[in-house]
């Protein structure tokens, strides 16, 4: 690579299809976005792959049809860490690019899922706050979110904070943002000079 930096969509694009990051490992063409549930990641995830023209994948859904059956209906018969393991097996055998991808909320939990899912792209956090997250979600185990048994959605967000903090390579915070709005800082933050 040159000294120059490339700030086209296409993230630095080597000719093999991978990005070189500020640590200098080379990583896929992918932008993976993690965050709480109803943060939004798979509907921001459609409209930021149609935006830079790439494809969309939704982990959860890739589990609901590897398992057959919805993520709350796993959970209840393979409890939390079936899930988890499931979530991890699956995320870890993804290979894909120029694509947009939407883990659930839950993944990073799974080291080995979370590394593969680094290696693969970016990592964009949309970070929410605890407010907006219990304003957003009212039924955490219908909606298949993995929260062990007495867990309040505060003690989750808690525990997942700093975890999304801590593989992200991008935060957007969505406070007073629509999602249209949050596409455009997303796009922004992947042009931003290191």
């Amino acid at each position: 690579m040159t000294g120059k930096k490339n700030t086209q969509p296409d993230m630095n694009h080597r000719k093999d299809g991978e990005t070189k990051t500020p640590e200098g490992e080379n990583r896929g063409d992918n932008l993976i976005l993690i965050g709480m549930p109803t943060s939004g990641k798979s509907t921001v995830g459609i409209i930021l792959a149609k935006a830079l023209g790439y494809e969309f994948t939704d982990i959860d859904l890739l589990i609901q049809k590897k398992a057959g059956k919805k993520l709350s209906a796993i959970m209840e018969e393979n409890g939390v860490d079936g899930f988890l393991s499931l979530e991890e097996e699956i995320t870890c055998g993804l290979s894909c690019s120029h694509t947009v991808i939407a883990p659930g909320g839950s993944v990073v939990y799974g080291r080995k899922a979370m590394e593969h899912l680094k290696s693969l792209g970016r990592v964009i956090y949309l970070q929410m706050d605890l407010d907006m997250l219990t304003e957003r979600l009212h039924d955490a185990r219908n909606r298949g979110v993995a929260l062990r048994e007495g867990q309040t959605l505060e003690e989750l967000y808690n525990e997942r904070v700093p975890l999304y903090e801590q593989y992200a390579d991008i935060t957007v915070n969505e406070s007073g943002h629509a999602l249209e709005d949050m596409v455009v800082l997303i796009v922004s933050k992947l042009h931003a000079p290191a």
